[in-house]
């Protein structure tokens, strides 16, 4: 992944088949995303779209940008599960179905802004 970030020319010369390894590695990343889901339900998948928004705030200066994901990550939650407790008061929305609410907005604008 180094060599790739180097450049398609660099990584040419090395002897890297490119479209192989993004192919290899976009199976890889999807198959990991997906086991994480399945795992540990809707709520992982809340740290897919944490550090898309932190980008957003900070730009991609990995020294301010995963401290803000951290936290941005854990206020989301926070506010989805005290949203999930208050909205029907004496019943309690689960979590997921409030994150599922809030990230599902974002992520189509970010499937449909990548178009």
């Amino acid at each position: 992944m180094d060599v790739l970030r180097l450049g398609d020319s660099i990584a040419i010369g090395v002897g890297v088949r490119i479209e192989k390894e993004c192919r290899l590695l976009l199976l890889i990343s999807v198959a990991l995303a997906g086991v994480c889901v399945s795992v540990g339900g809707g709520i992982t998948f809340l740290g897919l779209i944490a550090p898309h928004i932190a980008r957003r705030l900070v730009g991609a200066r990995h020294a301010k940008l995963l401290p803000l994901t951290a936290i941005l990550g854990s206020l989301l939650l926070l506010s989805a599960d005290t949203l999930g407790r208050v909205i029907m008061a004496p019943m309690e929305l689960p979590v997921g179905i409030i994150v599922s609410i809030l990230r599902a907005p974002y992520f189509i604008y970010l499937l449909l802004k990548n178009i």
